[in-house]
């Protein structure tokens, strides 16, 4: 008769979620702040930011197959907390019990930030611009670029979790990896905290235009005429009238100066005093 002491009984996601949830209200009155990852829709991330964090986990193969139940375990809400701090990511999952997982991350290096800010410099108007992902393909392309970018390669990141599996990647560590994703689009901030670097560096600075900025800009950042209008509260079309005509008025000021100028010139008229500045 065989044994399989490596199976234990099944626990439904709601016993789970309540045991989780009595755990939770134990570290809550002992004053840690719980940030659960909330997914809503079958889509993890939506944003520039969160999404390219998760094709970056996907596209690599020492991740490709523990990530699946990874997607499911983060979309039933099972990670009931998650900190994100520089170079570190603090987690609890809900399993058979509340299991801890931490995610080490090593920050970009100095020369790699630098060649990053520097192709990158001088495309990126605002900080509002960046953390909303609006920037140029070309920039998009260098800050994911595999191994050269913003997001981490696998040898970049220790992973370790409280659980008994035996795998490195385990699925509570894959909900973990994809609830940060979700949680970039939220605050893309957090990005730039982990890998510890400053995304201030990368705003553009007046006559510091580099490569990536000479490119033509994204269609959804030029503001057209009427854009222009509402923004302002100002009707283009009557602005565009009124300066014709004060146009049109100015050969008349001129005629009317050179009367003077003559009739100065007569005696007909005695100057006026002009007021000077001193």
């Amino acid at each position: 008769m065989a044994f399989y002491y490596d199976f234990y009984p099944y626990v439904s996601v709601a016993e789970r979620r309540r045991k989780a949830m009595r755990e939770i209200e134990k570290r809550t009155k002992k004053g840690h702040a719980i940030s659960p990852v909330k997914i809503e829709g079958r889509a993890i991330a939506k944003t520039f930011w969160g999404k390219s964090w998760c094709e970056n986990l996907e596209r690599y193969s020492d991740y490709a197959n523990r990530l699946p139940r990874g997607r499911t375990y983060v979309r039933n809400g099972s990670v009931v907390d998650l900190q994100i701090k520089p170079g570190l990511v603090e987690a609890l999952v809900s399993g058979r019990e509340l299991y801890e997982v931490t995610l080490k991350i090593k920050a970009v290096s100095g020369p790699r930030w630098k060649a990053i800010c520097q192709d990158c410099g001088g495309a990126i108007d605002s900080l509002v611009e960046l953390l909303q992902g609006r920037f140029s393909k070309g920039v998009m392309e260098r800050i994911c670029k595999q191994g050269q970018g913003l997001f981490p390669a696998p040898a970049e990141i220790e992973l370790d979790c409280s659980c008994p599996d035996w795998a490195g990647m385990c699925k509570h560590v894959a909900a973990v990896m994809y609830g940060v994703g979700a949680r970039f689009d939220q605050q893309p901030e957090l990005l730039f905290r982990l890998r510890a670097v400053d995304e201030k560096e990368l705003i553009a600075k007046v006559g510091k235009a580099l490569p990536l900025s000479r490119q033509a800009p994204a269609a959804g950042k030029v503001l057209a005429a009427e854009d222009l209008s509402d923004m302002f509260g100002l009707d283009m079309a009557e602005s565009t009238h009124a300066t014709s005509k004060s146009t049109k008025k100015r050969p008349a000021a001129k005629t009317k100066k050179k009367a003077v100028k003559k009739k100065q010139a007569s005696g007909q008229q005695k100057p006026r005093k002009s007021m000077r500045k001193s």
